[in-house]
């Protein structure tokens, strides 16, 4: 058997490397998603997941396996997005759980964590699929403890294990008939060949940059406080701040184009991006520019413009109102601090039940909001929300039971995983894959009945929705049979494409079409933020002529990316 040992510090480092290499190639992995949509974001997320375990994995500075298995496996598990990133949350659960005990890793260990990694991983999966990530995790595996039985030195093992998983990899299309057909093999396993390939160059000595880690990802920066100013005094009278979602076909985006654009109009500058979304904060004498200019790169959300100089006067006013309060406050303090030693437990939570919903656009939250969801949680095709974000929203809802609405087939993984993290409420995870059944879930909920009962039927009752969602095609290809071009309108259904054209609204009414029948009672529709209302109006109106005996719902959505979502029941 070979002598040779990964000792915690190297592991550290291919760690680290694996999570760049990673985050070098998540767009190329992006494009490999197999429908052509501009959402593709099989990369961003394994990239987000792996990025929140390196941040805690490149602060500790004596590793040890211990330390190193707990960073990995905690960062990794709140971090993940979409299925993907859950899946390789898992994996490295897997594998962390069998090194942490040790103080190396020689060829027997790195095979047997390498078989848990997968085994964890379809475990976590309720109806794995091969022709996935798992297939090449599990290929892997197997090839690790063929080797591992040999005397193979362990970087000789390392690069036969990498060998046969670009093998695997090579053969997902042939598991997995909608990969051959558009021609790609499966981008999650792609994704976990970039993790290893990358760990284990660094194992060989290649260097790599690891600044990336060495902080937070970027985010947004509190502005500092002013000193006390007089009104006449403040240069730019106009606190502005808004989100750019970055979009196809707009301007390229760069950073300091746009920073040097700001810095023209204004002052106290903040421009800060991640992936798709970039956080704008100036000061300015006229708004109206920097919203236009933040247009040129795509739509925009949570715009906030303040008149900082009616401000600084209400400011004046209140701070006579402060010295007093801060006085009583002192002495409210005091009182409490007095009564601490006998206070009470903290009750429990005071709802028996609870909603958390996932959502995206104006529309749409709002409808949410009408049918009693607690909280929302901002996200959908292109944000894939984490595990954290789900756990953050869970702490939020003070209530006994409560249902999540993934609304959205790639986070419900997640959601599964805030639900495992969860000891102290009961959470019950409806895998809703649309917004439209999320709000037939909600709907469907019974306040009489137990949450298991609840459950049971919400579940049955989705099962009656279908869904078609029209966006525009990024590439060309060939899916169900249906040849694709760059541009085209897709109308996308719950299992494959429905209808493919270059007339949002002919593809909207071929899907209609295609998911209807003779028991179909409603149809609803949901138009997107680049829906011209009046455009909605006539779809709505050719809807109700084609099918008379059912009730059309027409609802402003107000969601990114996709110009209709339609559902039938």
């Amino acid at each position: 058997m070979s002598t040779s040992t990964i000792d915690a510090a190297l592991l550290q480092k291919m760690f680290l490397a694996g999570a760049r290499n990673l985050e070098l190639n998540k767009e190329w992995i992006n494009d490999l998603n197999v429908f052509p949509v501009p959402d593709g974001d099989t990369g961003t997320n394994m990239t987000l997941t792996i990025l929140s375990a390196a941040r805690e994995v490149s602060q500790i500075e004596e590793p040890t396996m211990e330390k190193l298995a707990k960073a990995i496996s905690s960062g990794s598990l709140r971090g993940a997005r979409g299925n993907s990133g859950v899946i390789l949350s898992q994996l490295f659960r897997g594998f962390t759980k069998e090194i942490k005990t040790t103080t190396e890793i020689d060829t027997l260990v790195l095979a047997s964590a390498m078989v848990r990694a997968a085994e964890t991983a379809y475990k976590a999966v309720m109806k794995p699929k091969e022709g996935t990530i798992l297939t090449v995790a599990k290929g892997m595996a197997e090839k690790a403890s063929e080797l591992a039985q040999t005397d193979m030195e362990l970087g000789d093992m390392m690069k036969a294990i990498i060998a046969h998983g670009d093998v695997v990899l090579s053969q997902t299309p042939e598991l997995l008939p909608v990969l051959k057909q558009a021609g790609v093999v499966d981008s999650g396993g792609q994704g976990l060949m970039q993790v290893v390939k990358g760990a284990v160059d660094a194992y060989f000595g290649k260097e790599v940059e690891l600044v990336s880690f060495e902080s937070t990802p970027k985010a947004v920066t509190a502005v500092p406080e002013t000193e006390e100013l007089e009104t006449a005094d403040i240069k730019f009278g106009y606190c502005t701040e808004f989100i750019i979602m970055l979009e196809p076909g707009k301007a390229e985006y760069h950073e300091q184009e746009l920073k040097s654009f700001l810095e023209s109009i204004g002052d106290s500058i903040v421009c800060v991006s991640d992936d798709d979304i970039v956080k704008i904060h100036v000061h300015t004498n006229d708004p109206g520019l920097a919203i236009q200019k933040g247009l040129s790169y795509g739509s925009l959300t949570r715009m906030k413009i303040d008149n900082m100089r009616e401000e600084h006067q209400e400011k004046l006013i209140k701070d006579a109102e402060k010295i007093a309060a801060e006085q009583k406050a002192k002495e409210a303090e005091q009182k409490a601090r007095e009564l601490e030693a006998t206070a009470l437990p903290e009750a429990e939570p005071e709802k028996e039940y609870g909603f958390i919903a996932v959502s995206v656009g104006d529309g749409l939250s709002d409808i949410f909001k009408g049918l009693g969801v607690d909280c929302l949680i901002e996200g959908g095709q292109t944000m894939n929300p984490s595990t954290e974000d789900m756990l953050d929203a869970i702490e939020k809802v003070p209530a006994r039971n409560i249902f999540i609405f993934p609304n959205n087939k790639n986070i419900i993984l997640a959601a599964e995983q805030a639900r495992y993290l969860t000891d102290n409420k009961n959470i019950i995870v409806i895998p809703t894959k649309s917004v439209p059944q999320g709000i037939t879930a909600i709907l469907n909920f019974s306040p009489e009945s137990t949450p298991d009962e609840n459950a049971e039927n919400m579940k049955a009752e989705i099962e009656l929705v279908q869904t078609a969602q029209i966006t525009y095609a990024v590439r060309n290809t060939v899916i169900d049979d249906m040849e694709i071009h760059e541009g085209d309108m897709m109308g996308i259904g719950d299992h494959g494409m429905l209808s493919v054209g270059t007339d949002k609204e002919v593809v909207a009414l071929e899907s209609v079409e295609k998911m209807t029948n003779e028991d179909t009672t409603l149809i609803s529709v949901y138009y997107g933020c680049d829906v011209e209302e009046a455009d909605a109006a006539r779809l709505h109106e050719k809807l109700e002529s084609l099918y008379p005996q059912m009730d059309i719902e027409l609802n402003q959505g107000g969601q990114p990316i996709y110009y209709y979502i339609i559902s039938v029941e």
